[in-house]
């Protein structure tokens, strides 16, 4: 029996998993055996189908979890934790599945003041560096913790310097970037529930 499967909303976020759940000493959890699922129909799909999808692995996996973003065309609510509630609601009440839902969407787990978040975004070396230039541009309000839409942020910097958006980057940010330096509350109940299930 393996340890974790994750449903997730697309191919970016599957890389930034398969990256983080392998940093089991930054996470402080113990090595643990995963698989990672991109889900077909994304976001509405992990929302709506995932209870169903995740039954049939019951007797495979130790523990259930589901990952997509808040923002998604007609989602039942504009909450992440109440979206969270419901979902959570749908897929039992024990401990064997969870959900966590990006506020807004993947992309927030990108900022944080890591000098890495410039290398993987193509931004190293270049004059102003990229926080000053988001502020510059007015997609960064001075004193914030992070871009007002973070998603837009990551594609003008990368417009910018002409590199496509790929899950790549994901990896390459998930693979270097502190996870101590991640404030986003998201992040900080993914980290609370694999550390609940799989704490050293």
């Amino acid at each position: 029996m393996k340890d974790l499967i994750c449903v997730v909303a697309d191919r970016n976020l599957e890389a930034t998993l398969l990256e983080l759940l392998s940093r089991r000493q930054s996470l402080g959890i113990r090595q643990i055996e995963f698989d990672v699922f991109p889900f077909p129909r994304k976001d509405p799909g992990c929302y709506h189908e995932a209870p169903d999808f995740l039954r049939q692995y019951r007797h495979d996996y130790r523990h259930g979890l589901v990952v997509f973003d808040r923002a998604w065309e007609g989602a039942p609510a504009q909450d992440a934790l109440e979206l969270e509630q419901n979902l959570r609601g749908r897929l039992g009440d024990d401990d064997w599945a969870d959900v966590v839902v990006i506020d807004p969407e993947l992309e927030a787990w990108v900022w944080s003041d890591s000098p890495h978040v410039d290398e993987c975004l193509g931004w190293s070396g270049r004059t102003p560096a990229l926080r000053s230039w988001l502020e510059e541009k007015g997609l960064w309000p001075a004193g914030s913790v992070k871009p007002t839409d973070p998603k837009e942020a990551v594609l003008e910097a990368l417009r910018v310097v002409r590199l496509p958006r790929s899950s790549a980057i994901y990896r390459c940010l998930a693979q270097t970037v502190s996870l101590n330096r991640c404030s986003d509350a998201a992040f900080a109940r993914l980290r609370q529930r694999l550390s609940t299930w799989f704490g050293v």
